[in-house]
């Protein structure tokens, strides 16, 4: 893939898929729940069909029609051992929230994955799961996994590593089990998990103390089937506002945006960088805020982000590195060490990529400093994206400034949105 630079901006309204968090959940939670439920907006993505296989590959019924997909759920214990190891791609999502889930089941699962997969941490939802009774064996703290049957405890789960995944495999592992599990999150993550196991009926209680949460959850309360319409992603549309942002004559409106507080960090960034959002339309759907975003070609100046920010945008860093590279001073992001750890690590592929494009960069430590310039010269207009779908589309942003820019592996942006070039080229872009 080719991304060339543009002279007239993007302007328009772009076709966002839905959120990936809550795809992945609009799946698992129906299936063990009762009733019938019909999911509109779900992101048809490589990582969000392998939860649908696996579900499948357990005996769930499934129909897929054009719009929607309709999921017969049967309750916490229908699942049925699944003929083959279920194989889950790239999805860490799918890896950690099905560990959690599975290891209450009455029939032996192995899990697995791609190479890139393969290499993430997964002692991090396997350890406390065996403090629970769990039979987990990973492999060396990764893939595969094997989950034999078990009768878990209820659980007391301090949690050190503010992991939105590693809370979601608890909660759903504390689902099936006798008796009340508790997880005390010492950072704020996003809680998709929480407010879709409430609407659909569990007993769940969140609690907020100063900077942490306290989560409760009593186990073996049948859940029961609602309808769900998935919201578009925030993540997804992070690239096309910086996009707006950095190329002059841009305005763009993007619609029914999920604007939850616990993963809106990017727009709390950028406003402080000076950047023309505004947030229109709030409402709710399903517990979930939704908003309007538009945004304007703007002047950015760089700014200084804490550890604690990251929590709320992890994901959004490669394609924020982007902007900041185009402001009109220096930035600081700092604690980006869970970047490391992603689909690659991309705080390493952030600071190469930019470095060959002319940005002077470096890492300290967790931290990320950029100092922009008015003059940039291509060193190396080839970018390494390790396969990693968040790289390849933020240098694809980049290469609309800074171009041309061959992106390598570029097909890996299908795990999250398969029509991420065409959209860009429908606004503008000039993506080859």
């Amino acid at each position: 893939m080719i991304s060339n630079p543009i002279n007239q901006g993007i302007n328009g309204s772009p076709n966002i898929p839905g959120d990936k968090s809550i795809s992945h959940r609009s799946i698992i939670i129906p299936s063990i729940s009762n009733g019938i439920c019909e999911i509109d907006n779900i992101l048809k993505s490589e990582d969000v069909n392998h939860t649908l296989d696996a579900f499948k590959n357990m005996g769930v019924k499934i129909v897929e029609d054009k719009s929607k997909i309709i999921i017969f759920g049967n309750g916490l214990n229908s699942l049925k051992k699944p003929i083959n190891n279920i194989y889950l791609g790239n999805s860490g999502t799918s890896a950690r929230l099905l560990t959690g889930l599975l290891s209450s089941q009455n029939f032996q699962t192995v899990l697995t994955g791609d190479e890139s997969l393969q290499k993430r941490p997964m002692g991090r939802i396997a350890n406390p799961l065996i403090e629970m009774n769990a039979k987990v064996e990973t492999n060396d703290g990764t893939l595969p996994i094997k989950i034999n049957p078990s009768r878990l405890n209820p659980g007391n789960i301090d949690l050190k590593i503010p992991s939105a995944q590693i809370k979601s495999g608890l909660l759903l592992a504390g689902l099936n089990i006798d008796g009340e599990t508790k997880i005390v999150e010492n950072k704020i993550t996003r809680d998709h998990t929480e407010i879709m196991l409430e609407a659909f009926g569990a007993e769940i209680e969140v609690n907020n103390l100063s900077n942490k949460k306290l989560i409760k959850i009593t186990g073996k309360k049948e859940l029961v089937s609602k309808n769900i319409l998935v919201p578009n992603d925030l993540s997804s549309s992070a690239f096309f506002i910086i996009c707006a942002l950095i190329n002059n004559n841009s305005h763009i409106i993007l619609k029914n945006i999920n604007n939850n507080p616990t993963r809106n960090g990017l727009i709390l960034a950028l406003k402080k960088m000076g950047a023309k959002i505004s947030i229109l339309n709030e409402r709710l759907n399903n517990k979930e805020i939704i908003c309007d975003i538009e945004v304007f070609s703007s002047e950015l100046r760089g700014c200084e982000l804490g550890s604690d920010i990251a929590d709320l945008m992890i994901d959004e860093y490669p394609i924020l590195a982007i902007a900041a590279s185009f402001a009109n001073s220096p930035s600081v992001f700092r604690g980006l060490k869970e970047l490391k750890i992603k689909e690659s690590d991309r705080l390493n592929l952030i600071l190469v990529n930019l470095q060959n494009c002319g940005i002077s960069c470096k890492v300290v430590g967790d931290d990320l400093f950029i100092y922009p310039s008015s003059n940039y010269e291509i060193k190396n207009n080839v970018i390494r994206t390790d396969y990693d779908h968040r790289i390849a589309m933020a240098f694809c942003i980049m290469g609309t400034k800074l171009g041309p820019l061959e992106i390598k592996d570029s097909e890996s942006i299908d795990t999250s949105f398969p029509t991420f070039k065409k959209e860009l080229n429908s606004l503008g872009g000039n993506i080859s």
